[in-house]
Order: C-alpha cells, then sequence, then structure tokens
C-alpha cells in the first residue's frame, strides 16, 4: 500500500496544481487577446494516504512555470493555449530524491451558449503532457488527456462593492494507466475600486476507478487565495497562496503564485 501511495502522491504532483491564470466562463471580445503569464512554488512535508491521513513520509518541492493565451475568434468562440514547464524534486521516506522534469501543452476552444442571466460556456481541450521521470511514470511519453467542460459566471453585488461568482465541472479522459478525473472549480471575487481584485478559489479533483497499477484512486482539494492589481488598462499583476486541506493518496501541499496580466 505505502509503495501504490508513493506512486500516486508522486504523479499527482506533476498534474494537479492550482490556476494561478484565470479566465471562467466569460469569452473575449472578438480579436482580443488575454495572456497570463505566471510561476507557482510549491513544497509538501506530508503526503495524504489512503486512509485520508495526513502521514505518507514525503519531501515534495515544484516550480512551475506556465503561459495561458486566449484570442477571441468572436465575441462568443475564445481559442486558448496553455503551455507549462514543471521541475519538481520528490523524497519519499529518507531515499534518494527524484528529480522531475515536465513539459505540457493544452489547446482548446470556449464557447458562449447565453449571456442574459449571467454567462453559460463551454470548452473543450486536449492536453499533451511530456515523458516524467518518475518511478511510477513508466515513461508517460504518450499521456493525454481530453476534457470536457460547462461553466457558469455571473455578477452581483456584495456590500456595495461590485463581485462576481464562477463554477465550473469537467470531466477528463485521461490515458491509461491513470484514471479518468472529474473536476469541481469555484471561484469567488470581490473588486475594491476599478484596480483591486480580490479571489478566493477552490480546486477539486476526484479521480473514476479505472486506474491501472502502480496508480491508484485519489482525491485533492486545493484552496487559493489571490490579489489582482491593474497597473494599467493592458497590465495587471497577480499574487496569492494555496493550500491543500483534505485528500486522498495526493500530497499535503501549500505554495505561492505570481502572474503578469496583458490584455489587448
Amino acid at each position: 500500500m505505502r509503495r501504490v501511495c508513493r506512486s500516486a502522491i508522486c504523479g499527482l504532483a506533476m498534474l494537479l496544481t492550482p490556476h494561478a491564470a484565470y479566465a471562467g466562463a466569460w469569452t473575449q471580445e472578438a480579436h482580443h487577446r488575454l495572456i497570463i503569464s505566471s510561476s507557482d512554488y510549491s513544497e509538501a512535508l506530508d503526503g495524504y494516504d489512503g486512509k485520508a491521513k495526513a502521514d505518507a513520509p514525503i519531501r515534495f518541492t515544484k516550480v512551475s512555470a506556465r503561459d495561458l493565451i486566449e484570442y477571441g475568434w468572436s465575441d462568443r468562440l475564445t481559442l486558448f493555449l496553455n503551455p507549462e514547464y514543471i521541475v519538481a524534486r520528490s523524497q519519499w521516506d529518507l531515499k534518494a530524491p527524484i528529480m522531475a522534469r515536465a513539459l505540457s501543452v493544452e489547446d482548446g476552444a470556449r464557447y458562449r451558449i447565453l449571456d442574459n442571466i449571467g454567462v453559460l460556456s463551454v470548452q473543450s481541450s486536449y492536453r499533451s503532457s511530456g515523458a516524467f521521470d518518475l518511478p511510477n511514470s513508466r515513461g508517460f511519453d504518450a499521456a493525454s488527456i481530453v476534457e470536457g467542460r460547462v461553466l457558469y459566471g455571473t455578477n452581483f453585488s456584495l456590500f456595495g462593492f461590485d463581485a462576481f461568482g464562477d463554477v465550473e465541472m469537467a470531466e477528463r479522459y485521461v490515458s491509461h494507466p491513470r484514471p479518468d478525473e472529474t473536476v469541481l472549480d469555484l471561484t469567488s471575487g470581490i473588486k475594491f475600486g476599478s484596480t483591486t481584485q480580490v479571489m478566493l478559489q477552490s480546486f477539486n479533483v476526484i479521480s473514476g476507478g479505472d486506474w491501472d497499477p502502480p496508480d491508484t484512486y485519489f482525491r485533492t482539494h486545493k484552496i487559493e487565495l489571490s490579489v489582482v492589481q491593474r497597473l494599467t488598462p493592458k497590465w495587471s499583476f497577480q499574487v496569492g497562496a494555496y493550500v491543500s486541506p483534505a485528500g486522498q493518496n495526493s500530497l499535503v501541499e501549500q505554495g505561492l503564485t505570481a502572474g503578469v496580466w496583458t490584455r489587448f
């Protein structure tokens, strides 16, 4: 069991990270672009074991860099590209550490169905992940993820301030031996004046039952708090932190994130 938990924790650490970039259900205006370049640093001193107890002996650090590039093909249709590069160091039970490097690229499209009672959109994407230098990866040289997502967002007033909420549900179809994944992402935000925005986000992933050894069932839950400060009409800066308060066969992870938003 400990060996299975080890492989699950190491593998999940490479894929299940909060999205510092945020687009939500809203689409870009026709021929407009949004680019969010962000970096994360995270670490874990323990892992959640198969019984959801935070006592799996792991030491983990990770640095990642990603770009979210969105383009409004029309007012309703937004195309996006999301490359990400990760460098990680994992040590299990004081054994020799393992270094991992991974490059993944996701591309897809989001289509706005309606916007008269909030914004309802659908999104699909394909993600190709590079090889992971980890024991459970078995190469992972052809890992692929096809995702379908439904997004709903709305604006409202809270204590006299402009606010918004966004709910997203997705199903990810993942190449074996990894299981498929069900995703629930929640975002709430409030705007203080015209330049400052505070966001609270929850990222939740639960695996399906179609896994093959050495992978196993898992679930991960993360909470992120961040602030986006608009510097000019085109440029904004985001900084935040996240924790993993619960999970199973996953990391007890905490980290920092920072990003630059560009609209044009």
